[in-house]
This record gives C-alpha cells, sequence and structure tokens, in this order.
C-alpha cells in the first residue's frame, strides 16, 4: 500500500508541474451540465515518459512497460482532485474515471520501436511502441461502445444501483467483449444486465500502414523478393480522420491481440500521431559546389550541364534534353501538403519512340521523393471492399495515384487506355481531386455517398504521335500542331500543364547513337562510357533533387514582369486568331516553370532568365496543343544544340538571350502596358 501511495503522490506531482491539474479542471467544466449524465467520463491526459522517468523512475517505468496499471495510477489521482475539488457532481465512483494517457514521445531506444518493415508480430509484449509509416487503406468512421454500466438482477445486491460496475474499452476489446448478456455480478454472483440508456458512444476507425519502403516495388515492373505486410492501427474518437491516405506518419499506439473467435489478430491501439516527413538535405556535395562555381557566369549553365549529364545510364549524352529538363523540372516542384497553393508540373510527352522514353522516365521515377508506376492491372485513384475486422464498413485502398501524393504518378502509354479512364484522368488533372461512389446499402451505411480525396502528385504521360487521328473541325499548324498529339483527346492535352514533343528531326541519326549506346552498355556493364562528360551519379542528382525541392524561393519583380507581359499578349494575341485561349491555368504553369528552374539552378530569387526558360517550354507546349501565333521559336528552343563543351555552352546562351529579346519584343508589341500588370490575376 506505501508503494501505491508513493506512486499517486508522484503521479499528482507530475500533473501540478505540466499543467495536468488545470486541463482536468477544464474538460470537467464541459460535464458539469444536466446534459452530460453518462456512465464514464473520459479524461485525455498527454504524458512525456522522460519527464516522469526524471520524477519518478518506477512510475516512468509503469507508464512503459504496464500502462494498464499506470492508468489505474492516474484514475485515482483523478478522481480523489474531482471529489475534493467537487468539480463534477454526478461521478459518484472511481470506476466512472476513465483516463488515457496520450504519449507524447517515447525514448530512442530499438526495444520501443517497432519496424513495420521486420516487426515479429505476436513476440511483442503489449507495451507502448512507436512506428512510422505510409497510410495504404482506410475505413469510414463508425461507432464503438466506449463505456457501459450494469447492474445487478438482484434486488436486494447493493450492486442492483449505482455505478459500481461499469465497463470500459480496453485495447484489443472488441464489442462482444464490451457489451454481453453473460456477466456476473462479484457481489452476489446474479446476472448483470446493461442500463442501456448509460451507454457511452465513441467513433472508431481503422487504418492500414504499412512501411515507406514498400513504394519501391511500385517505381518499376521488376519484382524483388521482399514482401511487405501492413498492421491495423486503430483511431478513436479524437484521432479519427487525422490521418489521410498516402501521407507518411509516426504513431504511438500499444500492440494488442483482437479476439473475434475463431480468429484472433494483431493490431495496434495509436494514442499519437504526428506527420512524419523526410528530413532533406541542408547542403550539396563538394562536386555540386564546385559544379556550380564552374557555372556561376551564366543563370542557365548549372542547369544545362546537369540536364545534359543527367539520365546516361539510358540514352547517350545530347539526346531529349528537352525532356530531361523537364522531367527534373517536375521533380523539384512537387509538394505533398494539402494546403500548400503548389501548382504541379504534369507532363505529356509525345514521341515516335515510345520504348526509349519510357525507360527514360521510369529511370527518372527513382530520383523522385516518391514514385509509383502505373501497372495497367492496378487501381488508379481508388477502390472499395468490405471491412475484414467486423466493422461492418467500407474499406478505401489506395491506388497508384494515392500512393503517389508527394511525388509522381508515371501513368505510361496513354494510347492503351479506355475512354472511361481517360476522362477520369482528365477530370483529376482539372479539379486535382478524385472521387468514388460507395453504395449504402452494400457497406452499411444509410444512404449513398461520393467521397473525395486530393490529388498531390504531378502526371508523367505518353502518347504516340504515329497514331494521330485528322482533325478537319479545327486550324492547326500541321508540322507543329495538335496534330502531333497522338490518339488522346485534345481535351486531356489541354488538362497536362506542359507538352514535350520528343522525335527524331536528323533522321537515323539519333537512332544509331541509342543503338551504339545500348551495344556498348551490353558488352561494357557497369562501365561510364562517356569520359568525357562529369563524374555526377546517381546518388549526386538523389541530393540535387532533394535539396532542390526544399529551397523557398521568391519572385523578381523583371522575372514577373516576363510571365505577366508574355501571358497577356499570348491571351490577345490567341484569342483574336486563334479559336482557343490561354487559360487561367497558364499563368500558374509559368510560375511553376520558373520557380522549378530556380530551383534546379539552386538560386533562391526567380531571376529574369527563369522567366524566360519558363516562356520557352510554355509556348513550345501550346503551340503543340493549339498551333503556332505570333511568337514563332524553335520547336528545341531550350537547348538549340549540342553541349559538348565550354564553348556549346557559351552558344547556348548567345541563343537564349535572343529569344529573351524576341520575348521582350513580343510583350511590348502586344502588352506595352505589361510592367503594370504586377498583381496576381
Amino acid at each position: 500500500m506505501s508503494d501505491i501511495l508513493s506512486l499517486q503522490k508522484s503521479v499528482l506531482s507530475y500533473l501540478n508541474t505540466n499543467g495536468g491539474l488545470r486541463k482536468l479542471v477544464h474538460d470537467c467544466q464541459s460535464f458539469d451540465d444536466h446534459q452530460h449524465n453518462e456512465a464514464v467520463y473520459r479524461f485525455c491526459i498527454n504524458v512525456n515518459p522522460s519527464d516522469v522517468v526524471e520524477l519518478d523512475p518506477e512510475l516512468g517505468d509503469c507508464i512503459l512497460h504496464d500502462p494498464e496499471r499506470a492508468a489505474s495510477l492516474f484514475q485515482s489521482v483523478c478522481f480523489a482532485a474531482i471529489k475534493t475539488l467537487s468539480l463534477v457532481d454526478k461521478i459518484d465512483t472511481e470506476c466512472q474515471v476513465h483516463v488515457l494517457l496520450k504519449l507524447t514521445h517515447l525514448p530512442p531506444f530499438p526495444e520501443y520501436t517497432l519496424d513495420l518493415a521486420s516487426f515479429p508480430r505476436m513476440r511483442r509484449s503489449m507495451r507502448p511502441v512507436v512506428m512510422e509509416g505510409l497510410v495504404i487503406a482506410t475505413t469510414r468512421v463508425t461507432k464503438y461502445t466506449r463505456g457501459a454500466r450494469f447492474l445487478c438482477s438482484n434486488d436486494r445486491c447493493p450492486f442492483s444501483k449505482g455505478f459500481h460496475t461499469i465497463r470500459v474499452h480496453v485495447p484489443g476489446a472488441t464489442e462482444s467483449v464490451m457489451v454481453r448478456k453473460d456477466f456476473i455480478c462479484n457481489a452476489c454472483t446474479s446476472p448483470l444486465k446493461e442500463d442501456v440508456k448509460f451507454r457511452v458512444l465513441g467513433d472508431k476507425q481503422l487504418v492500414e500502414l504499412i512501411h515507406g519502403d514498400a513504394l519501391n516495388a511500385l517505381r518499376s515492373h521488376q519484382q524483388n523478393s521482399l514482401r511487405y505486410q501492413s498492421v491495423t492501427l486503430f483511431l478513436r474518437d479524437e484521432l479519427c480522420n487525422v490521418m489521410s491516405i498516402g501521407q507518411h506518419y509516426r504513431v504511438i499506439g500499444i500492440p494488442a491481440h483482437v479476439h473475434r473467435v475463431p480468429n484472433i489478430t494483431w493490431s495496434v491501439e495509436a494514442s499519437s500521431i504526428q506527420p512524419w516527413e523526410l528530413e532533406y538535405p541542408h547542403e550539396i556535395n563538394v562536386k555540386l559546389k564546385e559544379l556550380l562555381h564552374a557555372t556561376r557566369d551564366s543563370p542557365w549553365r548549372f542547369s544545362a550541364v546537369i540536364t545534359q549529364s543527367f539520365g546516361l545510364d539510358v540514352v547517350p549524352p545530347g539526346l531529349f534534353n528537352t525532356l530531361k529538363l523537364c522531367l527534373l523540372l517536375s521533380m523539384v516542384h512537387t509538394e505533398a501538403t494539402e494546403k500548400n497553393t503548389i501548382f504541379n508540373l504534369d507532363l505529356l510527352v509525345t514521341t515516335d519512340d515510345k520504348l526509349i522514353l519510357d525507360r527514360l522516365m521510369a529511370y527518372a521515377l527513382n530520383f523522385t521523393r516518391r514514385g509509383v508506376r502505373h501497372p495497367a492491372s492496378g487501381k488508379l485513384f481508388a477502390s472499395l471492399s468490405q471491412d475484414e475486422h467486423g466493422v461492418g464498413t467500407a474499406n478505401i485502398h489506395a491506388g497508384s495515384v494515392l500512393l503517389a501524393s508527394g511525388g509522381v504518378c508515371m501513368l505510361g502509354d496513354l494510347s492503351g487506355f479506355k475512354k472511361d479512364k481517360l476522362d477520369a484522368i482528365q477530370s483529376a488533372l482539372d479539379s486535382r481531386t478524385v472521387s468514388i461512389f460507395m453504395p449504402g446499402k452494400k457497406y452499411g451505411e444509410d444512404v449513398d455517398e461520393q467521397l473525395s480525396f486530393p490529388v498531390l502528385c504531378s502526371f508523367w504521360a505518353l502518347t504516340d504521335s504515329t497514331r494521330a487521328p485528322r482533325r478537319s473541325n479545327r486550324e492547326f499548324d500541321i508540322a507543329l500542331g495538335a496534330a502531333e498529339l497522338g490518339s488522346i483527346p485534345p481535351q486531356l492535352a489541354d488538362s497536362f500543364g506542359l507538352v514535350v514533343r520528343c522525335v527524331d528531326h536528323t533522321g537515323n541519326q539519333a537512332a544509331l547513337a541509342q543503338s551504339v549506346h545500348t551495344l556498348q552498355q551490353a558488352i561494357q556493364p557497369g562501365e561510364h562510357l562517356y569520359p568525357s562528360s562529369l563524374d555526377i551519379g546517381s546518388e549526386d542528382y538523389e541530393e540535387l533533387v532533394a535539396y532542390a525541392q526544399n529551397l523557398q524561393v521568391d519572385l523578381s519583380a523583371s522575372a514577373q514582369m516576363i510571365i505577366h507581359g508574355y501571358y497577356m499578349a499570348s491571351r490577345a494575341v490567341r484569342s483574336q486568331s486563334h479559336s482557343s485561349k490561354m487559360s487561367a491555368a497558364s499563368i500558374k504553369l509559368l510560375i511553376s516553370l520558373a520557380e522549378a528552374h530556380c530551383k534546379l539552378s539552386l538560386r533562391r530569387q526567380i531571376l529574369e532568365e527563369d522567366a524566360v526558360i519558363a516562356v520557352l517550354l510554355c509556348e513550345n507546349s501550346v503551340t503543340l496543343k493549339h498551333g503556332t501565333a505570333v511568337l514563332v521559336i524553335p520547336p528545341d528552343a531550350v537547348f538549340p544544340g549540342e553541349l559538348a563543351d565550354a564553348d556549346s555552352l557559351l552558344r547556348r546562351d548567345r541563343a537564349l538571350e535572343q529569344l529573351h529579346q524576341d520575348i521582350l519584343r513580343f510583350i511590348l508589341a502586344y502588352a506595352p502596358q505589361a510592367d503594370v500588370y504586377v498583381t496576381e490575376e
């Protein structure tokens, strides 16, 4: 008894120092009214075990290894405080006080960490653990019995009245454990009956959590021998709807065995949840710093050299540089949070060589923070199934798009997609949300419901330019117009922010270079085939993309003038000479391209030169979709020639500067007051 009193004194001291008593008083104020007349009153107490260990090591050990006993100690202290201070008159017995300990942290030791890649399932003791993972499925919020009052059926028994027999939910308890008809009175062994009007209900949600590395299997079609097992989390009350599909979280919870005759399942009762983000590098390595210093004379050279050396495992240098630049820009300009206003760079590539470009895009997918290659047999957005844990509601499984949140979803060749799926892709691109219909009768709901989820990824797709249908009802420049977009609907092409054409303009030279490159790789696997190029490896690109993605950049006034001036001039020109107009999304695309090029160049302010690259890429994209206009630029304006040495980089700078002047003259001619329009439209 002396040990229990000592622990209770430590509990009281801890509640007094960390503000727990003040929170208890505040929570009791919401219960002390006529509307609240319940069997059990729930109190959540935030506990940091490290602080408790400093105060009382024995109490801290109890919290970490016997949470049920620790909760009973806090329950006794809270009940004594409520009665002493007369906080809630309707609480008569200690069992009416239900205390939940919300652990804010756990000691950073392996025994308190549950690795979802190799956790031992049934061998774990039932004590608090911390885990990190990705949400791949979730259920709708349903009800569960949080607490119930039972009375003895023997009228002469003292337990036939009052609040002496209260059952509250514990980790692993099912509804059949909480409320049954075969309970026996501890005083007289007579049957107990529930007082239904005092039953307390709460909200419950189930979430499937899996190790983040499991998504590596979705980056390519290659299969490995690793298999990842998801774990089921039970979210209760205030934790419901805290976790979103496709997001990473760090969870503290208590493992429990859920008994559902004849099966026993293993799950975790969540105690606290925090969003979890990957750590970004705070600086680049020496090799990239030296390259940045060597190219400091031009704001265009660093990104050009990085692009030239990218993807040499797939294509020879100098081939598809515009596409490689767009892939890098898309990677550094993708974020995962719902609150941001970022405009993800969706990329549609039209080509007559789908095999090589598919390999190049799959190669680039490995450098994204999260990349998912959509399999032909998989679900693109989301799917429904019957819950397997007896909840009786729908289990919502994430498709490729939701799993790619914060990264890139590679759709591949769109020519194999049916019309309904193409329409769904167009809707997701336009609204940045996906919806799924849930029939109420099938999944235990009263009414049908339309569920919506935000789209937080960029899309990469291919289309075959050799399969272009004839379009006689619109006027296009046949050499550069929408006839090059293949068999996909023109509305879908408009929904993609950026369209890039990759066609061999040099006859068979590109095909010959690609063939030589492939043969050399087969004969000399693993060797550096291009000793003259910079030795920038895969790890360098991973570090560069991660570092650039986290840069915070500002838009300069000169860059803003270029972007708004080009947008207004193009809108004026195309609205007069074409049936199509520059959409409002075009200005978001321009800002995103300029911001992405600034990040890729490792700068913190968007310069006028970044806006020039954005205008050139955007104008080429608009030309492919709607034909040429007054501002005529070459198809490969960003990379007009080879980048073999310093002289070729200088020639590129001069060509870009000439295009810069052409853009300024175009703005001056068709939007002479562009410098005034600096406010966001």
